[in-house]
């Protein structure tokens, strides 16, 4: 396959979860202090299946384009969190534990689920300039994050999404 069809792929695949960050972004569950919403499974899943860059587009960009459309806020928190989150799953995945893949995709998620909690956390309490806030929010944070750290993994490794991925990039 040439280098710019592989290309194509990439940013095709980027995008799609990108859109689908934004999608799982723009509703969410009504909870004290906020919403919950479900954009971390795309972000998860995207994570482990993309390299380091396009987790962070995808994490990142994702997540700040999301909230631009929908509330501007905190955009700026979903940016640096989130991104950061991808990267890092990203990088156990497909760098540091390359030969225990599976293994790193755990440890990544589960990585990504403290730095997503302590990264929103800590912006919240920035932004809207109390600590209380988020910490009304953070038993929510804390299940965002767990679901979708527990759905990605299954989804990439138990239905195949990851070899189904890989086949399509060859």
């Amino acid at each position: 396959m040439t280098q710019t069809a592989t290309m194509t792929k990439r940013i095709t695949f980027a995008g799609f979860f990108m859109a689908l960050n934004i999608a799982l972004s723009s509703f969410g569950v009504p909870v004290p202090g906020g919403h919950f919403y479900l954009c971390d499974v795309a972000i998860c899943t995207a994570a482990i299946l993309l390299g380091p860059v396009d987790a962070f587009i995808v994490g990142g960009v994702g997540s700040f384009l999301g909230d631009l459309f929908f509330y501007p806020l905190p955009m700026f928190v979903s940016l640096a969190t989130h991104g950061i989150q991808a990267v890092v799953i990203s990088l156990f995945v497909h760098k540091w534990m390359k030969k225990s893949e599976p293994a790193g995709a755990i440890i990544g998620v589960a990585v990504g689920a403290v730095i997503m909690v302590i990264g929103y956390s800590l912006g919240r309490a920035f932004v809207y300039s109390t600590p209380e806030y988020a910490i009304i929010k953070l038993p929510y944070e804390i299940l965002q994050a767990g679901v979708g750290a527990v759905a990605a993994v299954p989804l990439c490794y138990k239905f195949r999404l990851k070899k189904i991925f890989e086949r399509s990039m060859d």
